[in-house]
């Protein structure tokens, strides 16, 4: 119980916290990449991610007397989660498809969000109480609360999903 007392003790045990959350945010931020086909970038991180997760493993490893070592270990990949999704969603990065279903106002849904500079596709389609208009539309991730508050000023009831997707050919994508 000597470790409480010491100084030294807690500084390493920071030392590894720090490392740990700079790593896991790294690649959490990494894998994001990854999944939009963002190679370099991706490369980049990895390398660094890499780098720190040797520097921070081998420190607990080496000092394994100490159980703050492991616990500022287990405290760092945890935050390190949620730091790197917190930049991630601030980033933004990449392109959303939302997927609209309005029972009665879905031709003038998509002429305001037309009218605001997006592409929308329109589908008549059946729902579960008859015939609907069903709406695609693809928005930047940074602009989705701005599409949803448009479509909200026409028909706050419309039915809302939205899913990441990657650009693969043409059409048009707003930028």
């Amino acid at each position: 119980m000597d470790f409480l007392l010491s100084p030294q003790s807690w500084l390493m045990a920071a030392l590894i916290f720090s490392l740990r959350v700079f790593d896991m945010t790294l690649d959490t931020l990494r894998v994001l990449f990854v999944m939009r086909g963002r190679k370099k970038v991706a490369w980049i991180l990895g390398f660094f991610q890499s780098a720190i997760f040797v520097t921070a493993i081998g420190t607990v490893l080496s000092n394994l007397d100490n159980p703050l070592n492991i616990i500022g270990y287990a405290a760092g990949f945890a935050t390190g989660n949620v730091v790197g999704m917190v930049i991630e969603e601030r980033l933004a990065i990449g392109h959303i498809s939302m997927d609209i279903i309005s029972p009665r106002l879905g031709t003038a849904i998509a002429e305001h969000l037309r009218a605001h500079g997006y592409a929308v596709t329109e589908i008549s389609a059946r729902g579960k109480d008859g015939m609907v208009t069903m709406l695609n539309c693809s928005v930047l991730r940074k602009n989705v609360d701005k599409a949803r508050a448009l479509i909200n000023e026409i028909d706050p009831e419309a039915f809302i999903t939205a899913e990441d997707v990657r650009p693969v050919r043409r059409g048009f994508w707003r930028a």
